[in-house]
């Protein structure tokens, strides 16, 4: 919309906000109404359909105290929770508002608060229960009833309409974003075509599932893959991946967040002559690594990633930096170091670009398919990684992450090589590295002094490769299916 004109007697709440009014989506609502019952979010609750409350605020004391996930605004991309979230807190913290919170399976998480992810949401898995969430994001639970069930609200809630409708609700409330009570005035279409929404609510249910395995193999993953590196033997990995009973891989998962990365050691002696480049952090010379990487050397070998860029296996860079004038020129994605989580690229980066400036970088940058970004910068996000997919290769990506090539595919496989730098005894090794250089973090080019164990053996190698390889495309496919539904449950908005 450009502009347009409304009656004095229209305005609600003198709001004065012109989005607020979109002409656009009131003809929209007016073409639907003959086959579909348009609610507000009030309405479904005051009929019982639904029902709602927002998290608490814990405290910054009570960060770090356990590792029950505390769910942050950021922790939710994808549709889902990240794998490890930033923060976690004791038991006793949890104890104190579990039943407040009373978090089950298939609740909904909705971002109220924050900028550009408002409007973000995840559907709760079993894996994702024993959690507390913050104040800046709202619960909702679909109760039982005969008009939609929680599968159909969640694409509703993800189709453009209403993600349209929260945007235009959007207000700032001292320094943060916020759709606060407007939240309330969300305008639901129900379908009246009970045999789409059926199948439409069938295939959600099944595509969350197969994400949801695939979370909880990729939160497993670096125990079950230091497993078998270890035993030279893909078959603890393959028990996992083989096993369909969610309830018994959930019980099987560790509850700990990213402050699992870093390590437990307490104290221990290093001489003088073995300090390096005049580094007199003690993370740095974590005894646990070399005690960890000795044991494996028996099946791998053990190799850095200085010595595979200088035998060309791989090839190392970085990206630019734009500048904040690029950003909202386009829908082209720059991709930075919040945008990506699970091993997967956002399917909604904060930022995008124009053709005239992807145009200018796209040469430099060479975005191919297999290509691995890992954070270089950032405190809790150093270490993440994803692998480009074919969705992924329109995009730009910024100077705080490194773009990893693997050059030779027959000698090291990019997919093997993700899960390599997924393992603990890799990320505990780039947290002692990590520094703080001015006002962040970085890793620098301490990233070159990773030691990656890579199996000696071909046939490990390629089962490694295989699986993670399924893993990835399998989760990237269902998320792919889920944005398509989440577009096709309405008519399009012409």
């Amino acid at each position: 919309m450009i502009s347009f004109w409304i009656k004095k007697s229209s305005l609600r709440d003198a709001t004065l906000i012109p989005k607020f009014y979109d002409p656009e989506l009131e003809l929209y609502f007016s073409s639907i109404q003959n086959d579909h019952d348009i609610f507000t979010i009030k309405d479904l609750v005051n009929s019982g359909y639904i029902s709602y409350s927002t998290g608490h605020e814990i405290g910054k004391m009570a960060y770090g105290t356990g590792d029950i996930p505390f769910i942050r605004t950021s922790d939710i991309s994808n549709w889902e929770i990240k794998t490890l979230p930033k923060q976690g807190v004791s038991e006793e913290i949890h104890n104190l508002y579990c039943q407040k919170q009373d978090i089950k399976k298939n609740d909904i998480l909705l971002v109220r608060d924050g900028t550009y992810l408002i409007g973000t949401n995840c559907m709760v898995s079993d894996a994702d229960k024993k959690s507390l969430f913050q104040s800046h994001l709202i619960k909702i639970r679909v109760n039982d009833n005969n008009v939609f069930d929680g599968y159909i609200f969640f694409l509703l809630l993800n189709s453009p309409a209403i993600q349209r409708q929260i945007r235009n609700m959007q207000f700032t409330a001292d320094t943060i974003d916020t759709i606060g009570n407007r939240f309330l005035d969300i305008r639901m279409p129900i379908p009246w075509d009970k045999k789409t929404t059926k199948s439409f609510s069938l295939a959600a249910k099944n595509l969350l599932q197969a994400r949801e395995k695939g979370k909880l193999l990729i939160k497993n993953l670096p125990f079950l893959l230091e497993s078998c590196l270890k035993d030279n033997s893909i078959q603890a990995f393959e028990t996992f991946e083989n096993n369909d009973d969610l309830s018994d891989l959930v019980s099987k998962t560790p509850q700990d967040t990213i402050t699992s990365e870093f390590g437990k050691f307490e104290t221990f002696w290093v001489t003088r002559n073995d300090l390096k480049n005049d580094v007199l952090l003690p993370k740095y010379y974590d005894p646990e690594i070399q005690d960890e990487l000795s044991t494996l050397s028996e099946t791998c070998d053990l190799i850095s990633i200085a010595d595979l860029v200088e035998k060309g296996l791989i090839s190392l860079s970085t990206g630019d930096e734009i500048g904040k004038m690029a950003y909202g020129t386009g829908n082209i994605p720059f991709i930075r170091t919040s945008d990506f989580s699970n091993w997967e690229i956002k399917f909604d980066p904060k930022q995008g670009v124009s053709e005239e400036i992807y145009g200018e970088y796209k040469e430099r940058q060479d975005i191919n398919v297999n290509d691995i970004l890992l954070v270089r910068d950032g405190t809790y996000l150093i270490g993440s990684s994803c692998i480009i997919t074919a969705y992924d290769v329109k995009s730009l990506y910024c100077g705080g992450l490194y773009k990893i090539r693997v050059k030779k595919d027959q000698e090291l496989d990019p997919y093997l090589l993700l899960g390599i730098l997924n393992t603990y005894i890799v990320k505990r090794q780039i947290r002692t590295k990590q520094f703080t250089r001015d006002v962040i973090d970085t890793i620098g080019k301490r990233i070159e002094e990773v030691i990656l164990p890579i199996p000696k053996s071909d046939e490990l190698r390629k089962k490694i490769s295989d699986s993670i390889e399924h893993l990835v495309k399998e989760r990237v496919d269902a998320r792919m299916e889920i944005s398509r539904m989440s577009n096709a449950i309405l008519p399009s908005m012409k």
